[in-house]
């Protein structure tokens, strides 16, 4: 074991991702990982979906060198420089003209929590309604407003800062429930007790809540809903989102367009802190300086998500490549679940962003422990994390995809004694 007692020592007791992955890393490269003896760990972890494209890629790291070497503008405000135009014409050309969506952007503080605070904020002036819709399971970062649309008491500590109505997310009450139909009778009914919402905020797929996928018949009666009622759409792109969903954004398999999308973590292409808000032309009713932040004008990641979306994004076939991967890792979870039936109740998510629901917790702590030591790092998700959470960048390779797949399957193998009459589950 390294020496970590520095960091024991001084740092607070809040810090969680160090405790389950107890060394100290000093390089990275791609989809690896090495610590301090030059041990080298498959990363499916992916910095929780802030580097889907990879530790130090290439394309994007030298871009930001250059931009350094030049002396280029790196905090600015929300001044106009090169790289911010740079940006926007990037964005607009190969991300959403393609897409035949149109909205304004914001830049808000470079953070998920920031850009939801936001969001929820012109929901609400715009409306002049203060409830905002939310669902159980739902994580949307850990400020005021968004610690009250996240589901988990454990994040929440049970306090409420802002009025919201938590809904069941589809499937939370049993496939046989129209849950649609429950919400439209709550908010058409004046007696329900439910005031009509500013908005509706919702993730296609539920990261931190344990891989939960919204269909696509449910998100398009979803938005039929809103529309019709005059409610406001927020997406949650801020993990499912830059294609870890296997499009660029999570909502594009259901061909819906949302008020309002929140993008963040890998939308800084390389790790660089960055957020945005997209807007609907309509929406954007801000005064000047209404919402701001002091470093929304991170111009390294400008530079970072232009080379980003200008290499992998300028045509198809990176996307299509996301398809056969994520065709490819459904294939090997579907067969690990078919393999451990009294072990694992199923395989959970979509793309790149996939796990395996174990039927004990306990049972899945042990098993990314013992990832950890064979040297893949992963983690769990879900209520009470019970979900092994895969979340390899998007540009792993086929090799190293299969190594930590490989790493899982034989975890479980080793973990599992059979005999004709029963399966006995190794002391964990």
């Amino acid at each position: 074991m390294q020496n970590v007692n520095l960091f024991e020592h001084q740092e607070s007791r809040v810090r969680s991702y160090c405790r389950t992955f107890p060394v100290v890393f000093s390089k990275s490269k791609d989809s690896q990982l090495f610590d301090e003896n030059d041990k080298s760990y498959i990363d499916f972890l992916s910095g929780a979906g802030a580097l889907n494209y990879g530790h130090n890629n290439d394309v994007i790291k030298n871009a930001v060198i250059e931009y350094l070497e030049s002396d280029g503008i790196l905090m600015s405000l929300d001044l106009h420089t090169k790289a911010k135009r740079d940006f926007l014409h990037v964005f607009q050309n190969n991300i959403l003209d393609p897409r035949d969506l149109h909205y304004k952007i914001q830049f808000t503080s470079p953070t998920g929590t920031s850009v939801i605070e936001s969001a929820v904020k012109l929901a609400r002036k715009f409306t002049k309604r203060e409830n905002i819709i939310c669902f159980t399971n739902a994580f949307h970062g850990m400020t005021g407003v968004s610690l009250s649309l996240t589901g988990s008491n454990h994040h929440r500590q049970n306090h409420a800062y802002s009025q919201v109505s938590r809904f069941p997310f589809e499937g939370y009450l049993g496939n046989e429930t129209d849950s649609i139909a429950y919400y439209r009778k709550l908010l058409t009914d004046p007696s329900s007790g439910i005031d009509l919402p500013a908005a509706v905020i919702v993730e296609t797929i539920q990261a931190e809540g344990g891989l939960n996928v919204a269909s696509v018949k449910w998100l398009q009666e979803l938005r039929r809903m809103t529309e019709e009622l005059g409610i406001l759409l927020i997406i949650d792109d801020i993990q499912a989102g830059c294609g870890r969903s296997g499009a660029f954004f999570s909502f594009e398999r259901a061909s819906i367009k949302p008020d309002l999308v929140c993008l963040s973590k890998s939308i800084g292409g390389i790790g660089m802190p960055f957020a945005i808000l997209l807007i609907d032309d309509k929406l954007d009713i801000w005064s000047p300086a209404e919402d701001n932040g002091t470093f929304r004008g991170n111009n390294l990641a400008f530079v970072a998500a232009t080379s980003m979306i200008k290499h992998y994004w300028g045509d198809t076939k990176f996307e299509v490549r996301l398809k056969e991967f994520s065709e490819y890792i459904t294939q090997r979870l579907d067969n690990i679940v078919h393999k451990y039936p009294l072990l694992l109740v199923q395989r959970k998510g979509i793309g790149f962003m996939q796990g395996i629901q174990f039927r004990e917790p306990a049972v899945a702590e042990y098993v990314v422990n013992q990832c950890f030591a064979a040297g893949l790092v992963i983690e769990r998700c879900g209520p009470i994390d019970e979900v092994l959470k895969l979340m390899p960048a998007l540009t792993i390779s086929k090799e190293l995809l299969d190594r930590g797949i490989d790493i899982v399957e034989s975890t479980l193998k080793k973990l599992v004694i059979q005999t004709p009459s029963q399966i006995e589950i190794a002391d964990c």
